[in-house]
């Protein structure tokens, strides 16, 4: 394994299981288990929602970087982390997220209520952004799907729990620091191309 591969993979991961952290789709997740009392069905239903949202996502990040000069890839980085990080600040409803519909049973309605309310959302957004950044969209696939499998988990198997032992202001204050973090790298990286 490459050291940029092991870099969008730990780099994916990271991010979005920070910022997964008090997301809409980890309060759908948690909505879900509760609902059901299946959990290991709803991480199932998670895991294929994500794989497909999230290498979607990936295809688009790489395309992108191909279809730009690499100064302005890094300023439409640099910004949109900065953003993600802005965003990262502002809890989530799980109520943007419409009931499962009624007679799918627990698999599919996990399935197609995680893969909708993943569109549009920060951390689909920031897989766009992390293959781009990385140009691996297999790793940064992988990286981001963990990530979701590791917040969600936290949701689905331990629940209220989590907020008892860890703020939630503190995961979305670290996650924002990381967001802003590789948003200023790439700033900085699209500055050096200037001169």
């Amino acid at each position: 394994m490459t050291t940029t591969t092991l870099a969008a993979l730990g780099g994916s991961f990271v991010v979005v299981a920070l910022a997964e952290m008090g997301d809409k789709t980890q309060l759908v997740a948690f909505s879900l288990a509760s609902r059901y009392r299946r959990p290991w069905v709803v991480m199932l239903g998670i895991l294929i929602a994500t794989l497909a949202n999230h290498a979607l996502a990936s295809s688009v990040g790489v395309g992108l970087a191909a279809a730009v000069s690499e100064r302005t890839l890094a300023v439409v980085l640099g910004l949109s982390f900065l953003a993600f990080g802005v965003w990262t600040l502002v809890p989530d409803r799980v109520d943007e997220v419409g009931a499962a519909r009624r007679g799918w049973g627990p698999l599919a309605s996990t399935t197609v209520v995680f893969f909708l309310a993943e569109m549009g959302d920060k951390t689909q957004l920031a897989t766009v952004a992390l293959a781009a950044r990385f140009g691996a969209p297999v790793a940064v696939t992988a990286g981001t799907t963990a990530g979701m499998l590791a917040a969600d988990g936290l949701a689905v198997f331990a629940g209220t729990r989590l907020g008892r032992v860890v703020p939630m202001r503190l995961v979305r204050v670290v996650a924002a620091a990381l967001f802003f973090l590789f948003g200023g790298a790439a700033l900085g990286h699209a500055t050096g191309l200037l001169g």
